[in-house]
């Protein structure tokens, strides 16, 4: 009987222990398929987070592509500045080159970029930059001109940038910018400028040229009109004579303005080409000079100085002629007494100064380069459209040469005209 109570004993704790066992069996086993439950899940949440994370990264490298293909179509360069340092780095640059940017390195201090600009620009640049870094302006914007190496020649580039990044206090921490080149705007820009002031200039041409030709043409023409009435009252042979001289004068005045307006017309449409040839030119500035005596006035004296008594050049005499024709007349119209020279310089370098000289009113400094308007008159109460001299200076320039003055008030002037030959 005890060994029965014993024995049952003895299996009552053994089934005690299993039991307590398959208890611990199912608990681990239920805490080890827990974790690898929760494993599997973090595992898959990471793998989304990084499935995402690389779809983000292709999509920053596909903006990435398109960003430095918008820059390079459009040629633009951007950087950034560090205020606190004043340096300057370069993160894309697609502008065209022409110009060593080596300067301009990893870490270049913004002074280091002055030396690209052209001195003119430097203060204003300067200025802006400084104004950003320092904060006192939200933005920077400019227009400069740079310097290309080892020439005298230089590009214009366009500069802006923003504050985008500020401390605590609103400084500026980090600044970004781009920079472009404008050759080709500025060059609109400047066609455009040059084709408005073309305009204005043409229209005040144009109102120049009615008022002064409808007071010179007027003025020959009511001469005409008014000794030609005269002419059917006039018995006697001599007045008759004299009228008829005063027409036929008058006649001449008229058509020398029609041919001056003509003649500046067709030269600047470039409708006349010159026709070169060779010829003596001592005798062709005599021919002008007989002609021009009778336009002078009693006490002035008409002369010529010429270095040799022949000289043969070519170039267009027709042209000439006419220039020297109108430089003899201008001189006779302004020297009340004295004297009026006209000679040549000995050609040099293939290129003759042909000179009028005179002792007469003499032309203000100031004036030198107006008297070559057209219309432009220094005494409107000397009879004349003001076309003689704008004629020379365009005919001359048509054959690759210019005019020039000389001149002092009060002791006369020397008028020079410098062409091939």
């Amino acid at each position: 009987m005890c060994n029965f109570a014993r024995m049952l004993q003895l299996l009552l704790a053994i089934d005690g222990q299993m039991s307590l066992s398959v208890v611990l069996f199912w608990v681990l086993g239920g805490l080890l398929i827990l974790g690898a439950l929760a494993m599997i899940f973090v595992q898959r949440r990471t793998t989304k987070e990084l499935q995402y994370e690389l779809s983000q990264l292709a999509k920053m490298n596909e903006n990435n592509v398109e960003f430095e293909f918008v820059l390079k179509a459009m040629h633009l360069a951007t950087w950034h500045i560090d205020p606190q340092t004043g340096s300057v780095t370069y993160d894309y640059d697609f502008r065209e080159k022409g110009i060593d940017w080596a300067v301009l390195g990893e870490g270049s201090k913004l002074s280091d970029g002055e030396q690209l600009l052209l001195e003119e620009d430097v203060p204003q640049v300067s200025k802006a930059l400084e104004n950003i870094c320092s904060g006192k302006a939200k933005e920077y914007h400019e227009e400069y001109r740079v310097k290309i190496p080892h020439t005298s020649k230089y590009y214009w580039e366009e500069s802006s940038a923003i504050v985008a990044d500020r401390d605590i206090d609103g400084k500026p921490l980090r600044i970004v910018g781009t920079s472009m080149r404008i050759d080709e705007r500025k060059h609109m820009e400047k066609a455009l400028v040059d084709a408005r002031n073309k305009a204005e200039e043409s229209d005040r041409l144009k109102s120049a040229f009615i008022a002064n030709m409808s007071h010179e043409i007027r003025t020959p023409l009511n001469a005409i009109i008014g000794f030609t009435s005269l002419l059917p009252d006039v018995t006697g042979d001599e007045e008759r004579r004299e009228l008829i001289g005063l027409i036929q004068e008058n006649n001449k005045k008229l058509l020398q303005i029609i041919d001056d307006v003509m003649n500046i017309s067709k030269i600047e449409a470039g409708d006349v080409d010159p026709v070169i040839s060779s010829f003596d030119l001592n005798m062709t500035l005599t021919e002008v000079i007989d002609r021009q005596k009778q336009r002078l006035k009693p006490g002035v004296e008409l002369t010529t100085q010429y270095p040799q008594q022949q000289l043969t050049i070519s170039t267009d005499m027709s042209r000439l002629t006419e220039m020297m024709n109108h430089l003899v007349t201008n001189a006779a119209k302004f020297t009340d007494q004295g004297s009026i020279v006209v000679g040549y310089d000995l050609p040099e370098n293939k290129r003759i100064r042909i000179w009028v000289k005179d002792t007469g009113k003499g032309i203000p400094q100031e004036l030198h380069e107006q008297i070559f308007e057209r219309f432009f008159k220094v005494d409107e109460f000397v009879p004349g459209a003001g076309l003689g001299l704008p004629i020379c200076r365009t005919m001359a320039q048509s054959l690759g040469g210019s005019v020039a003055v000389d001149s002092v008030p009060g002791e006369g002037s020397c008028f020079t005209i410098e062409i091939p030959c």
